[in-house]
């Protein structure tokens, strides 16, 4: 198996490593080539305007949107959720638009607004998610087909998934809990 992780801003070195952790390879990706041969993919957190001008600049962003339709598995995280959903309810940005939410960038405010929270979600089993949320996005509306993850106490979904896309508004890639990372695998190795 090898997982591919968008490598053009963000925390994509500290994705590979948790990766790399779980026994499974991984590899940056910059160019459409380096697409070939991967089983899934990472698009991290890190900011989501710079990181859709970098895949519209490097001729990404049609390859991404193809491979998405066609089934590969795809993990976004904070900028990354931003990155897949359908619309950005706050900005006219270009997305890939292959997740059916409508997200709000920076819903929880400016980066002293970060927080770390306990996160119930039962795909990972019984023990609570330790969420680091940074300038994190939210998702406003769901279509009826995704399925929602995680929600705050408030009732604000902030993880979900739509058929074998995956996203979160926090960053699992910060904590030292790997099962956030381990669940996106499963879905990966059910494609053999």
């Amino acid at each position: 198996m090898k997982i591919g992780v968008l490598a053009l801003q963000g925390a994509f070195i500290e994705h590979i490593s948790v990766i790399q952790q779980l026994g499974v390879e991984a590899s940056p990706v910059r160019l459409p080539n380096e697409l070939d041969g991967l089983d899934g993919l990472i698009i991290p957190g890190g900011e989501s305007t710079s990181i859709l001008n970098l895949m519209q600049s490097f001729n990404l962003t049609q390859p991404l949107r193809e491979l998405a339709k066609a089934g590969l598995p795809i993990l976004g995280t904070c900028a990354g959720m931003v990155c897949l959903a359908k619309k950005v309810s706050n900005d006219d940005m270009e997305t890939l638009a292959v997740m059916d939410l409508v997200v709000r960038r920076n819903a929880f405010g400016r980066q002293i607004d970060s927080f770390e929270t306990k996160l119930s979600i039962p795909a990972l089993g019984d023990k609570p998610f330790p969420a680091i949320f940074i300038r994190a996005p939210f998702t406003e509306r769901a279509d009826p087909q995704v399925e929602i993850l995680a929600r705050l106490p408030n009732g604000v979904a902030v993880a979900a998934k739509q058929g074998k896309l995956v996203v979160s508004a926090f960053h699992p890639e910060l904590s030292d809990d790997l099962r956030f990372h381990r669940y996106f695998l499963k879905i990966v190795a059910s494609l053999d």
